[in-house]
């Protein structure tokens, strides 16, 4: 048996949601699995000059979970990846890869895996569920889990609107990014993300989008990515507001960067954003993508 696993880019945090809200966007990896007697991996596009190609491929590595929690000996997998989710850009590349191997070991294995299920094995490697909820259920992804809560729901987005995104030659990883961040914040800090993700999901719901450019304001991570990280951050931003962007906000951990616009301005947002990001003296590309409504999906295929 032989499956297929198509898994969509994700942009966490939309803003203020830091590590609660998700969204997919029509940009896939798709791997391919079956059963092997030893790892052989094969890896085309995005990525393949430096990822791994044995045991510590995070599609095997999440395969191999499958199998332990099945209580089934793992031999071996061929996988064969092909990737136009560029790694460490904050596009969830790394939560494709777990949840490519976690779906198509469970496929390979039967299906017994429930989603709630999956985001456990996933989560527990990824470290944060966001990227991982989205890319699992399409959509805006909401997401509670913690100690207390399981709870992903999903929104849809309207058809009409586009993610004009600016991906930056540069990687940058998550730890790199989650380091830039303190360790305690203030109430008015708190209080202000509360405040603007909530404006965020309502102004969505009702289609409000001359409020996207406050709702997707944020104290609680991208003011200090920028000024560790990323300080162009701020004129890449204004310049996608000039151009017509209903709102701007760093793409996950960084440092990409998503812009939501309506479709006839979003190839004009990408420009301006890519522009800004040259008057830098750096050097990016710029993509414009719908959002994905149907998340991760497995197919079987002929041996």
């Amino acid at each position: 048996m032989r499956v297929r696993v198509t898994v969509p880019a994700t942009s966490a945090n939309c803003g203020p949601g830091f590590d609660a809200l998700g969204l997919a966007l029509e940009l896939y990896n798709e791997v391919e699995l079956a059963e092997a007697e030893g790892v052989d991996v094969e890896i085309e596009g995005e990525g393949a000059d430096r990822l791994p190609r044995d045991d510590e491929n995070l599609v095997v590595r999440g395969a191999r979970l499958v199998y332990q929690a099945a209580g089934r000996v793992f031999h071996g997998l061929r996988v064969r990846q092909v990737n136009a989710i560029p790694p460490s850009r904050g596009l969830g590349s790394s939560a494709t890869a777990w949840l490519a191997g976690i779906l198509g070991a469970d496929a390979l294995l039967g299906r017994a895996l429930s989603s709630d299920g999956i985001m456990e094995l996933a989560v527990a490697q990824e470290g944060h569920p966001d990227n991982l909820a989205a890319a699992l259920h399409g959509g805006l992804a909401v997401i509670c889990w913690d100690a207390e809560a399981r709870a992903v729901l999903t929104l849809p987005v309207p058809p009409y609107l586009r993610f004009a995104l600016l991906v930056p030659d540069r990687e940058s990883s998550t730890a790199e990014a989650r380091a830039a961040l303190p360790a305690s914040y203030s109430r008015a800090d708190a209080v202000f993300n509360v405040g603007r993700t909530a404006l965020l999901l309502a102004a969505l719901a009702r289609e409000r989008w001359e409020l996207l450019g406050a709702a997707m304001a944020d104290r609680l991570h991208q003011p200090y990515r920028e000024q560790a990280l990323f300080p162009w951050l701020s004129r890449v931003t204004a310049a996608a507001r000039a151009a017509g962007a209903h709102g701007v906000a760093l793409s996950g951990a960084g440092p990409s960067v998503l812009a939501v616009a309506a479709e006839p301005r979003a190839t004009a947002v990408a420009g301006a954003m890519r522009d800004a990001f040259g008057r830098e003296g750096l050097t990016g590309r710029t993509l414009v993508l719908a959002a994905d409504s149907r998340g991760a999906r497995v197919t079987e295929l002929p041996a």
